[in-house]
């Protein structure tokens, strides 16, 4: 499928810039999508041009240095062999204590050292690390040095998140005094740059946006709403990029021509609904798309129509001769052991780099454990979430049934929490107040401090991860099941119970307002690093990218937070009896040499889950493909406490 020179024109227009200032172009999408590497080829081909171009990843799970094959990290980098381009990865931790130091440093002379003592455990509240990586991405919203910046962003739901923070913090800043993030007053500057920033995304005139999806019904869907929530911020989407569709001359057999049928179907849906001058497409590659020679084909492709090479001699170097047994890869046994509940509750968490699956293979599970007569919830704390489209069921706030018997879901809404965890904490200050006769107390002052306080942005990271603490304590589950956001924002709401208390136990303004949360907290952390209580299962293509992005993350899991990982999934591995040809043979077997190289890395089960014709939509097919992939289809038989042999 050529690419038209038409589309190819009318991509080149939204990422070309037209003026003399710096103009800014973002892609957002599901993970897993290729977001990273159009992102890079943007840059590459802007720079190639003539461009001086900065490409900077927002991701906290970033691959710029896995893709150009060059390490990238916290400063900008020059990009080895490409003229005008360089690249930054923001790290979370450096740009959070760059903040505090930044912050602090010009109060030493104006404060006495109990104030500096104050300021510093304001800044040792964990939504610093939020504002910090944000002030980075302000901070390149002002580089008069560069033609062009690509922003290579978050997955989908914290993109929308990132859009929203300049004028959160701007009016949080607007109402001086004191802040979680610091006092306000030594903030002036930054509120200059917030409107600057406002002003920059709304200006269609400086700012593109793009989207990338696979040629799937389901990114499609989530595309629209993004895009409708992106309007509402007054930012328009300009561009949309459906990434990997399977190449007409490799499908040479029923399995693959449907499903050839089905993403072409999904692509003449996308130029429908979407402008098709503006809709671009790129195939699916016989390997990896890494180096500068694949970068520029796609780069090709999109802005100057040019025809994607499809050459299963571009392909990683693996030996795809011979048949593949992934089959004796998979240990069923210790599978089943790690999903299945012991005495106590037991809690699942999916986790991974987006649009691995993650959903699908957690609802599976979720499934399977309900009909053995577990009493299982299964919990989604993604903001870019589709446990609806997966069950066919509606899914709200709280737990409610999806039509399975012992089977409940329930979805993190987040105004819905933010509202419950500011009525928490206002009934707590008013409880706190009410009895009191100390008359040096102006307790409606006081309220409405606190009420302040909960307008701050940050206020929406606790009220999450209240909502999150708040399932480690409902009754009646044999089983809760939590399929997580992607990587980087899992790694964040992990480490908060932990990070959180360490700020209220400094006996800060936020401890005196919040109901005292701090044994709760330590209980959560305590049952997350139980392997008796808790399973952390990655799940992955068996792709270099996402291994490396789930190895890093476990790293960082078992580093910061304890937690092991304890079980792997491996995902859309492509069926033996299909695709009997040089491309998916070379394919598969890149996918057989990275399963041996995820077994030894991570050295836990693994869980083998095949490419399908279609996802598993509704409790019929997560059941069946549950029974496939979780060894759990006679878990009833086994002698697991509470549960009757059927």
């Amino acid at each position: 499928m050529a690419q038209s020179q038409s589309t190819a024109t009318g991509a080149r227009d939204v990422v070309e810039p037209s003026g003399d200032d710096t103009e800014f172009v973002f892609f957002s999408g599901k993970g897993g999508v290729g977001k990273s590497t159009v992102s890079c080829a943007t840059a590459t081909w802007l720079a190639d041009n003539d461009y001086e171009t900065l490409l900077v990843t927002t991701d906290p799970a970033p691959n710029l240095s896995d893709i150009f094959g060059q390490t990238i990290g916290h400063e900008v980098t020059a990009i080895d062999g490409v003229d005008n381009l360089s690249a930054i990865e923001i790290d979370p931790d450096t740009a959070a204590e760059e903040y505090r130091q930044d912050t602090i440093e010009p109060m030493r002379e104006l404060l006495g050292e109990e104030e500096i003592q104050t300021v510093e455990e304001q800044l040792n509240s964990p939504c610093v690390e939020e504002i910090a990586a944000f002030d980075n991405f302000v901070d390149f919203m002002d580089s008069p040095e560069y033609d062009v910046v690509v922003f290579d962003t978050a997955p989908t739901g914290h993109t929308i998140r990132l859009m929203e923070l300049p004028s959160d913090w701007n009016a949080e800043l607007e109402k001086g005094g004191s802040t979680c993030i610091g006092p306000a007053a030594s903030m002036e500057d930054k509120k200059q740059d917030y409107e600057c920033a406002i002003d920059t995304l709304q200006d269609d005139g400086r700012t593109s946006f793009a989207f990338v999806g696979k040629p799937e019904d389901s990114s499609i869907d989530e595309i629209e709403r993004s895009a409708s929530d992106l309007g509402e911020l007054g930012i328009e989407s300009q561009l949309l990029i459906l990434n990997g569709y399977l190449p007409e001359s490799v499908c040479d057999d029923p399995f693959f021509e449907g499903k050839r049928a089905d993403e072409q179907a999904v692509i003449e849906r996308a130029r429908e609904e979407f402008d098709a001058d503006a809709t671009a497409t790129y195939p699916l590659q016989p390997g990896e798309i890494a180096g500068l020679d694949l970068l520029a084909d796609v780069g090709g492709v999109l802005y100057d129509g040019a025809e994607a090479t499809v050459d299963v001699g571009t392909a990683t170097d693996v030996d795809a001769d011979g048949a593949v047994d992934f089959d004796s890869m998979a240990d069923p046994d210790a599978v089943v052991d790690q999903l299945t509940p012991g005495d106590e509750t037991q809690y699942l968490f999916f986790t991974g780099k987006g649009g691995v699956g993650k959903s699908t293979v957690a609802s599976t599970a979720a499934t399977k454990l309900a009909e053995a007569g577990h009493e299982t919830l299964v919990v989604t704390t993604d903001p870019a979430a589709h446990l609806e489209d997966i069950f066919g069921e509606p899914v709200g706030h709280e737990p409610t049934p999806v039509g399975q018997e012992n089977l409940d879901a329930a979805r993190i809404d987040q105004e819905k929490a933010l509202a419950e965890y500011r009525e928490q904490v206002l009934d707590h200050v008013t409880e706190m107040y009410e009895d009191k006769e100390d008359t040096q107390i102006d307790v409606d002052a006081a309220i409405a401090n606190v009420e302040e306080e909960l307008e701050s942005p940050c206020a929406e990271e606790m009220a999450a991860l209240e909502k999150f603490v708040s399932y480690f304590h409902e009754d009646g589950y044999d089983v809760v099941v939590f399929d997580t956001a992607p990587t980087g924002h899992t790694l964040r709401l992990l480490e908060l119970p932990s990070d959180w208390k360490g700020f209220m136990d400094l006996g800060s303004l936020t401890k005196g307002a919040a109901p005292a949360k701090g044994d709760q907290y330590d209980e959560v952390i305590e049952t997350m690093k139980d392997p008796e209580r808790s399973t952390f299962a990655f799940v992955m293509y068996p792709e270099y990218t996402p291994m490396m992005e789930a190895y890093r993350a476990a790293a960082d899991l078992e580093d910061q937070v304890g937690i092991d990982t304890s079980l792997v999934v491996a995902n859309y591995l492509l069926p033996e009896e299909y695709g009997d040809n040089a491309f998916f043979a070379n394919r598969r077997a890149q996918q057989a040499q990275y399963l041996e190289e995820i077994r030894d890395r991570f050295n836990a089960p693994l869980m083998l889950a095949p490419l399908r014709r279609d996802e598993p939509i509704g409790l019929d097919e997560l059941s069946a493909f549950g029974e496939e992939i979780t060894g759990l289809a006679n878990i009833a038989e086994v002698d697991v406490p509470g549960v009757t042999p059927s």
